[in-house]
């Protein structure tokens, strides 16, 4: 695996995966912790697409006639529905704000960087669309991505899971408290 490729292009190569039974105790732990951190990282980006998306679906609710209260009025609503304990995973979802690498703008950050909700009332019909348009796709993209590293997580710790069955590893080991 290159070092200089981004976390998640390393993560969905198949090579990330192949291989396991040969690496080492640290070895698989670290990419079990790699796939930890890009996870809660697009779970961030998830949670701040739904967001935008939620508050321009009220906006175009409320510009459709569909809804008669105004944005603030609503906010507390729109902010806390979908909010549920719910973990499809089976994991615990983190609620920090994960440490986001400093390179290059990706699309979901130009997506997310944009200033339409300071602007919103504003905003013609045509580039609301556009920008929701452009916040399903983000989301999409997104989606898949952290399901491919739910999947890379659970290969890697089906791996640990079998050392540790099979008496080569201890439960501290695998978790990675001492070796």
């Amino acid at each position: 695996m290159t070092e200089h490729r981004r976390r998640i292009d390393q993560i969905v190569d198949p090579e990330f995966v192949e291989g396991l039974t040969e690496l080492s105790l640290d070895a698989l732990r670290e990419r079990r912790g790699i796939c930890d951190v890009v996870e809660n990282e697009l779970s961030y980006y998830r949670r701040m697409l739904h967001g935008r998306m939620d508050l321009l679906g009220f906006e175009l609710r409320r510009r459709s006639g569909e809804e008669t209260r105004s944005l603030i009025e609503a906010l507390p609503e729109i902010l806390t529905d979908g909010a549920s304990g719910y973990v499809p995973s089976g994991r615990p979802t983190k609620v920090t704000l994960p440490d986001l690498p400093d390179q290059r703008r990706r699309h979901i950050d130009e997506v997310l960087g944009a200033d339409f909700l300071t602007r919103i009332a504003l905003v013609e019909d045509e580039e609301l669309n556009e920008i929701q348009r452009s916040l399903v796709e983000a989301e999409s993209e997104i989606s898949a991505q952290r399901h491919s590293v739910q999947e890379a997580f659970n290969t890697i710790q089906s791996e640990l899971t079998r050392r540790y069955k099979d008496g080569l590893a201890g439960f501290d080991q695998i978790l990675g408290r001492s070796d």
